[in-house]
């Protein structure tokens, strides 16, 4: 379960993560980033942060019926629950979730929402998250 303090509530969270942030494209998510600086209370911004990287989730009903969809939103909770500790603290993320998603392995997902993560400069190596030794450290 992701705690409250990391989950975005909000049209206006999703909205402004998604037109002014970073995208990358996996083979079953499309991952939004958007990372938050100071300057941003002068942009007229009237919501305020509160807690750790924040993360929300798109399902859509491609995805499959509503059984299926509350299936890949739970996991992508889960995921999410996992790399939050490895995210800047003033990051948003959205997670769109593709069809594929609903017949993906939750190791697949979580693999691509890593190196989603990482291609947009969010978070180190994958291979150290994982717990595997780089080719240099046998």
């Amino acid at each position: 379960m992701l705690p409250e303090p990391y989950r975005l509530h909000h049209r206006a969270e999703f909205s402004r993560t998604v037109r002014r942030g970073q995208r990358i494209g996996r083979r079953d998510l499309v991952v939004h980033a958007l990372t938050h600086g100071y300057d941003d209370v002068a942009d007229g911004d009237s919501l305020v942060r509160v807690g750790g990287p924040r993360f929300g989730l798109i399902v859509s009903k491609a995805v499959g019926n509503a059984v299926v969809r509350h299936r890949v939103a739970r996991r992508l909770r889960h995921m999410c629950a996992q790399v939050v500790e490895e995210l800047p603290v003033g990051t948003d993320v959205v997670i769109r979730a593709l069809p594929g998603a609903a017949t993906a392995d939750s190791v697949e997902l979580l693999r691509q929402l890593r190196t989603g993560l990482r291609k947009l400069g969010l978070r180190g190596e994958p291979e150290l998250a994982l717990g595997r030794t780089s080719a240099g450290e046998r």
